[in-house]
């Protein structure tokens, strides 16, 4: 299957689509006010240490602290337990570990998301298009996605002649890696080292809270990261960034330099693939299946939740077998939906009740097939006897639709608001609070145009037993830069 990669750069965003047959797999956004940090080393220090919870916040010189847990220190400084096969590794209190104002190297391995600060580790990594070098750790490891049984073993030959066992540093063989020369991959483990070195000595003059190392930008990461042996066509539409592609594919992927085209600006690259439609289409709650049944995706604070509806599909035959299509068609489709929307973290699926449990398993391999394509780490359990499939998806920045909208002004990100009556009512209740105050001096109504027309119309009888109880006039006034919530109940003004 061709993939497309499209890379639209404008002074103020750069963003990267990746398109299979028309259809927009994946997006990613980076603003100039907003740069991604993932993968950026800092010269960290420490602004507070939490020990009941063994964490600690770590200035970085960005607008929130860095969250590290006892966890995310694993350098070899750090003192821990020896782990054997039948133990876990025991760690030390964190306010053993580390003190206040103290000065460490640290990464960033997640994105400030809603209200939380970054996540960060002092366990460095550094990623080439065919390793990730760990510096601080000896592991040696190789993608779950290089399944050929010989390549494996090849790679690991390799890699044991690239880090022997004395070294204290190691490598983990990325996807690209695979049927990669060993002239490739040697060149690849010796840019990494000479790279970590070049930070170490960055770092040594670096200023505490302060970049060390910023990763690539995001047209070179896409390069970097995402080009495969599927990727047919690469498209961009500025002529300076098409230089710097140009010249990373040539030293780096040059079987892929062929593909790169610099695309004119007569159309937006983006209208030009129908990727802004599919793009708004990605922030809707509903997805439409082909079939006529639809999808129900809400993102919460704690997790994401998918529902599958039947919607208008009746099938042809009994309800079983109906239900079984509308489910594997689901399956089929949430993979794309959580990819192209960015949604990490806890999700949970809530497929149409099924008894047939051969229809489960198929169901459940057809979820984890589409799965299989993702470049996130994901997990996903076992049908539950309430018939939720729970899934885990590694999330390092945040969704599509925070990133790009803000929670609704007059609702508060709620999704909805209180109805003219209830605002109605809650006037009324104000009016009794303040009853003494307007007692023979009546008040003022301001609101909203549905809510006075709501105390004009339908509600004009109360209005007028609450003007005969006060003794005084209630005057009704609209105020148009309400919300439908917002009200006030005031003494009127004396002409």
């Amino acid at each position: 299957m061709g993939e497309e990669i499209i890379v639209s750069v404008s002074p103020l965003e750069t963003r990267v689509a990746v398109v299979e047959q028309g259809l927009l797999q994946e997006i990613f956004i980076e603003r100039v006010h907003a740069r991604v940090t993932v993968g950026n080393i800092y010269k960290g220090k420490v602004a507070r240490i939490l020990p009941g919870i063994q964490s600690a916040f770590v200035e970085i010189g960005q607008a929130k602290a860095a969250f590290m847990h006892i966890t995310d220190l694993v350098d070899p400084q750090f003192k821990f337990d020896a782990v054997n096969e039948t133990s876990e590794r025991t760690y030390p209190a964190i306010q053993d570990v580390l003190h206040d104002g103290q000065s460490l190297l640290v990464q960033v391995t997640k994105e400030p998301i809603s209200t939380k600060g970054p996540r960060a580790t002092s366990s460095v990594s550094i990623a080439s298009r065919f390793l990730v070098y760990t510096p601080n750790s000896n592991h040696i490891g190789i993608s779950q996605r290089i399944e050929d049984e010989n390549e494996r073993e090849r790679l690991s030959a390799l890699l044991t002649r690239v880090c022997p066992v004395e070294s204290r540093d190691g490598f983990i063989v990325r996807t690209a890696c695979e049927r990669a020369s060993e002239e490739e991959v040697l060149r690849d483990a010796e840019l990494l080292r000479e790279k970590w070195k070049r930070i170490q000595a960055d770092s040594l003059e670096a200023k505490p809270a302060s970049l060390v190392y910023e990763d690539l930008p995001m047209h070179l990461r896409a390069m970097r990261d995402i080009i495969n042996r599927d990727t047919q066509r690469i498209l961009v539409d500025n002529k300076p960034v098409y230089g710097a592609m140009e010249r990373f594919l040539t030293d780096f992927i040059p079987e892929k330099a062929d593909n790169l085209e610099l695309i004119s600006m007569e159309v937006p690259l983006f209208d030009a693939h129908n990727l802004e439609d599919q793009i708004e289409k990605a922030l809707d709650r509903n997805v439409l299946l082909r079939s006529g049944g639809y999808l129900v995706v809400d993102q919460t604070e704690a997790m994401t939740t998918v529902d599958v509806n039947t919607g208008g599909f009746v099938g042809k035959k009994d309800v079983d077998e109906t239900i079984f299509r509308m489910n594997l068609e689901a399956a089929a489709a949430i993979p794309r939906q959580l990819r192209l929307r960015n949604i990490g973290g806890i999700v949970i699926i809530d497929f149409i009740d099924m008894i047939n449990e051969e229809h489960k398993r198929q169901v459940l391999r057809m979820l984890e097939k589409g799965q299989q394509s993702d470049r996130v780490k994901w997990n996903i359990a076992e049908i539950s006897e309430l018939g939720l499939v729970e899934m885990t998806r590694k999330r390092t920045q945040e969704s599509l639709l925070r990133r790009i909208c803000a929670p609704c002004s007059a609702c508060n990100g709620r999704g909805f608001i209180k109805s003219s009556e209830t605002v109605c009512l809650e006037i009324y209740r104000e009016i009794q609070r303040k009853f003494r105050t307007l007692y023979e001096k009546g008040c003022q109504v301001r609101a909203s145009q549905s809510v006075i027309d709501r105390l004009l119309d339908e509600d004009a009888e109360n209005v007028s037993e609450l003007s005969k109880v006060l003794k005084a006039d209630i005057r009704l006034q609209v105020e148009a830069s309400y919300t439908q919530e917002q009200f006030d109940v005031v003494l009127p003004v004396s002409s």
